[in-house]
């Protein structure tokens, strides 16, 4: 049989029908509809919220804990991860980083970690900050550290 889609059916248990409330009392759920006896909440059209006060609507959200900081945290790159990346004599800024997926976007700051030893020698940092430890290491195989440059304030 062939499959097109006036032969594809839903799987067995997929769907099931409705229950058809107050439809006389042999059907199973006549009379009241599930509903109990007279009442507000017995009527139609009453909403959810209708049924929880104020103190049980706060009793059932839960406790948010804890504080997020606004302040985006920078992006860290260990100086192992610059060997497999970059070759000697290479810059190394934002851009480069984020092209070789290092980073996700060049827009946030980055800091670079003194984890792990630094095997590719003379690389330039252009626009990137460094742990202390780290800018040692890259000053010892050779490369140089280029000052940041400082954002223009609108006032």
């Amino acid at each position: 049989m062939a499959l097109s889609l006036n032969t594809i059916k839903s799987d067995t248990g997929a769907t099931k029908k409705r229950k058809r409330l107050g439809r006389g009392n042999s059907s199973g759920d006549g009379n009241y509809s599930g509903k109990g006896m007279k009442g507000q909440k017995a009527r139609s059209g009453v909403s959810g919220l209708k049924r929880l006060g104020m103190k049980q609507t706060l009793l059932r959200t839960p406790k948010v804990r804890g504080f997020k900081s606004l302040k985006p945290k920078a992006q860290v790159v260990n100086v192992t991860d610059l060997n497999k990346y970059f070759s000697e004599g290479q810059l190394v800024n934002a851009k480069s980083l984020c092209k070789v997926g290092l980073v996700s976007d060049q827009k946030g700051k980055i800091k670079i970690l003194a984890i792990g030893d630094l095997k590719v020698k003379k690389l330039q940092f252009q626009n990137i900050s460094l742990s202390d430890t780290a800018r040692a290491k890259i000053e010892k195989a050779g490369g140089k550290v280029l000052p940041l440059e400082e954002k223009s304030s609108k006032k």
